[in-house]
């Protein structure tokens, strides 16, 4: 198969199985059945049994990581519909980001050392709960490899939506407020998507704790590589 085939081949593959899962998701809503989950599972059993390289299937896909830019400045619009909600718990969002910010560039750090990695892949996995326009940016950046933090991110993301709503049913968080801002700081973009599913107040509040913490993340973390 030509570059220029396969390049059609692994986006069409790429679109239809999200297209699917997508479908099957919303009739059976089971956590395992998530598009993110299942798009990124089947294409990755798909390249290994094809014996497809990475850089092969993003010739293909590219074009896709570029839309990511565009969908997080999306998020805007329902963070403007709730303002007058964020206004008013304003100093609880901001110490709840700056406090989950903090705990995640330290554990990443943390598991970096305790399993002795190399300096590379520290700097890839320090992003990791940033949303992935920001962790890619920002891979690059501290020395990382952008493919490898994008996977990181996505592990990330993908593990908190996940378990994230089992979770809430431990926790004593009753709010909106609360529950959007756990998604959104916890699980970025995969998480806000989560969110919404609970309700309007709350995908707003994940959306706005997911670029707030991307922010702040990047500055965070790029003090801590340099450190």
């Amino acid at each position: 198969m030509s570059g220029s085939l396969a390049a059609v081949f692994w986006a069409l593959v790429t679109l239809g199985i999200y297209a699917a899962s997508r479908a099957a998701y919303r009739k059976y809503k089971r956590w395992w059945l998530s598009p993110l989950l299942t798009t990124w599972g089947l294409c990755a059993a798909l390249l290994i049994a094809l014996h497809t390289n990475y850089h092969e299937y993003l010739r293909g896909t590219h074009w896709l990581v570029s839309l990511l830019g565009p969908a997080t400045i999306a998020f805007a619009i329902p963070i403007y519909e709730q303002r007058a909600t964020i206004a008013r718990n304003w100093p609880i969002l901001l110490a709840g980001v700056v406090a989950g910010s903090a705990i995640a560039i330290g554990v990443s750090w943390w598991l970096a050392g305790l399993f002795q990695l190399t300096p590379e892949v520290r700097a890839s996995l320090l992003p990791r709960s940033i949303t992935t326009p920001f962790a890619i940016a920002m891979s690059e950046t501290v020395g990382g490899v952008p493919a490898l933090t994008a996977s990181f991110t996505a592990v990330t993301g993908l593990f908190g939506a996940a378990v994230g709503e089992s979770l809430l049913l431990l926790l004593p968080l009753r709010s909106a407020f609360a529950r959007g801002a756990s998604f959104g700081m916890g699980a970025h973009g995969a998480g806000v998507a989560k969110a919404r599913e609970l309700g309007d107040e709350e995908g707003a509040v994940a959306g706005l704790v997911m670029v707030f913490a991307g922010l702040l993340n990047v500055l965070g973390a790029s003090l801590l590589h340099a450190f």
